[in-house]
């Protein structure tokens, strides 16, 4: 077991203030502990001190809180108790609850029904396109749902396509996020029927492929995926001449479908991608099923239209999601806010057949209470962090930590988070960037957080001794990114060692260190962060 003193109050300060007051900075005082001089001089406190000294930090809050996870002795100690917002290091708390409450093997679902009878392979009325939240339906399980309706001899539908999201409450956007966010895939409404365009999964979204066309001056040429008849692409970007600027820009007009595209791509340019929100996922999931059912030759009369599915329908084709525990890989690894979000209405609808995000939150709030975490100290607003209502404490995050270790379900919960300077997008998500070729490279597994002036790390770490901490450290309103620091307390824990003094890690301080980090400061989940 590690040497290393239980610190309380403000790291260092909390342990040796005294000390420093009379010894340290005046004269050595009789009845100071030798040990404490010890720490004081060398020990883990004065460096991780040292590290919060950094100028980035004056006029803005920072808090962290290192504690053994075996016995949850706290080992380092700043502002612990102070309340901050966390960004995605939010997520901690909405998918454990999720692995909780629902389960590792609970799967959503996308169910086909109808009320009228088939005759002669005619649906004789409305065909229903009713979603169970699943956030991982892809256009090729449309596909495989209308692949079931030809299979059952269905040929055509004299109704219409009614697309029912109702499983869910209809409150799209997360309490206090930001309008001018909405148009960007890490913002897309929530919805209990819902469509990803790509294996990231990001639900609610499509993709706008972009190419420079044949002749400078000539149109970009333009592809949504999947196909849809949903969004409205309103072209006004050119082609530039060869190694001209690319300033290409795609944004949906707020409250319609409409997506303008402006700019220049410079001739000779690769396939451009930008994700889209969609305006009433629903529609669109609706829209890309009709197209499927087209594809296999069935064929629909009517219209698109959201309605509520009769209680007496029958089920003709079901699609079902990944487990849980497999969705916790690309919703941990890549901070995916739309996994965060379904799983807070899921974890309502489930409970209290109430999917909203008030009953959803309550039974994050009911779980992180029942392991330790006291939540009248806290406030979570929504699952993903995107929302500036939320507030939690270093210590609460710790809490969390710590209790996670105790259920059956974590080591796939663990494996799920990302993991420092490991290049591998689905291993290292979040961290394959930071902290490589260091002690902490596939070593720390943790959490990430951005917003703008908000940066938040937390997780787990073994030292050189192989003594295993648990550590939350967020940081709050500061104008430029101190996320090197973060990643020179990660490097600092897990090169500690009790058997011989320890070189100090410093921030990496470079230009191109600090660029990278202000690039991502506001967006943890920008794709190249």
């Amino acid at each position: 077991m590690s040497k290393l003193p239980r610190v309380s109050g403000r790291g260092l300060v909390a342990v040796a203030a005294a000390v420093a007051a009379t010894a340290g900075l005046v004269g050595q005082s009789a009845g100071a502990p030798a040990a404490v001089q010890q720490v004081q001089a060398t020990g883990l406190q004065q460096q991780l001190d040292t590290l919060l000294a950094d100028s980035r930090f004056q006029g803005s809050q920072v808090g962290l809180l290192v504690r053994d996870a075996t016995t949850g002795e706290t080992l380092y100690d700043r502002n612990s108790a102070t309340r901050l917002l966390p960004a995605s290091n939010t997520k901690l708390f909405s998918s454990t609850a999720a692995m909780h409450t629902l389960g590792t093997g609970f799967r959503f679902h996308t169910d086909v029904l109808a009320t009228a009878p088939v005759k002669s392979g005619k649906l004789r009325g409305d065909l229903y396109l009713k979603g169970f939240g699943d956030p991982t339906a892809l256009e090729s399980d449309y596909v495989a749902l209308a692949k079931q309706i030809a299979g059952a001899g269905i040929k055509r539908i004299d109704g219409n396509l009614i697309a029912d999201d109702t499983y869910f409450d209809h409150v799209r956007l997360g309490d206090s996020w930001a309008w001018d966010d909405e148009p960007f895939y890490y913002s897309a409404e929530i919805s209990a029927l819902t469509l990803a365009p790509n294996t990231d999964y990001d639900s609610g979204t499509a993709i706008v492929e972009s190419l420079p066309g044949a002749t400078v001056g000539a149109p970009v040429k333009l592809k949504a995926v999947p196909a849809n008849g949903v969004l409205k692409l309103v072209n006004t970007a050119t082609t530039g001449a060869a190694g001209s600027a690319n300033t290409l820009n795609i944004e949906r007009d707020h409250g319609t479908n409409v997506v303008r595209i402006t700019g220049s791509v410079p001739a000779g340019a690769t396939v451009g991608t930008e994700w889209i929100t969609v305006w009433e996922p629903a529609l669109y999931a609706a829209d890309v099923f009709r197209r499927a059912l087209t594809a296999e030759g069935v064929r629909v009369d009517g219209n698109i239209r959201a309605a509520a599915t009769p209680a007496a329908a029958r089920q003709l084709a079901r699609d079902e999601s990944m487990t849980v525990g497999e969705l916790m890989t690309p919703f941990l690894k890549l901070s995916n806010n739309m996994h965060a979000e379904t799983l807070v209405k899921a974890m309502g609808a489930v409970t209290k057949a109430n999917g909203s995000w008030p009953t959803g939150l309550g039974v994050v709030t009911a779980y992180a209470k029942s392991v330790g975490v006291d939540t009248a100290t806290i406030r979570l607003s929504d699952g993903s962090g995107l929302s500036r209502k939320v507030n939690v404490t270093a210590k609460s995050v710790t809490d969390i930590l710590l209790a996670a270790q105790k259920e059956p379900w974590f080591k796939q919960w663990y494996d799920a988070l990302p993991i420092a300077g490991n290049a591998d997008r689905f291993v290292g998500g979040t961290l394959r960037t930071r902290m490589a070729n260091t002690p902490a490279a596939n070593n720390l597994h943790g959490k990430t957080g951005s917003l703008t002036g908000v940066t938040a790390l937390s997780g787990y770490v073994s030292t050189k001794d192989g003594r295993k901490l648990v550590f939350s450290m967020i940081s709050n309103n500061y104008l430029t990114s101190p996320r090197s620091v973060e990643d020179a307390v990660g490097v600092t824990l897990a090169s500690w060692t009790d058997q011989a003094p320890v070189a100090a890690v410093k921030p990496d301080t470079s230009r191109r260190a600090q660029q990278a980090a202000d690039d991502c400061d506001g967006n943890d989940w920008i794709k190249a962060c």
